[in-house]
């Protein structure tokens, strides 16, 4: 299988943003990037550098998507999808906000 890991475009900048339910200025927050550079890589105004792009593509995996490479032996072009479905996510929420007060396990 021949695959390769996808460019961070405007296009799967926009749909692994919009998957990650995450806005403009969370994301230049996380990643340290301009808002402004953001939002014109996103318009397809401006490209980001191999360092940008890894910083943006690690920030937006820390929101919960994934990035599908290119496999060109089947035929199928780069994307993105979320890493848990709602489900999962509804019950990694659960647990986290379980509550209780914060100590060391005895375990």
């Amino acid at each position: 299988m021949t695959s390769t890991l996808p460019l961070i475009t405007a296009d799967l900048a926009r749909a692994a943003r919009a998957l990650a339910q995450v806005s403009l200025r969370v994301l230049a927050e996380h990643t340290g990037l301009d808002k402004t550079l953001l939002r014109d890589m996103e318009r397809g105004r401006r490209a980001v550098t191999a360092e940008e792009s890894e910083l943006l593509r690690g920030a937006l995996e820390d929101f919960g998507v994934e990035f599908l490479p290119v496999d060109e032996e089947a035929g199928v072009g780069y994307g993105v999808r979320q890493k848990f479905n709602p489900r999962t996510v509804k019950r990694l929420e659960n647990w986290e906000n379980e509550g209780g007060p914060v100590a060391e396990d005895d375990i």
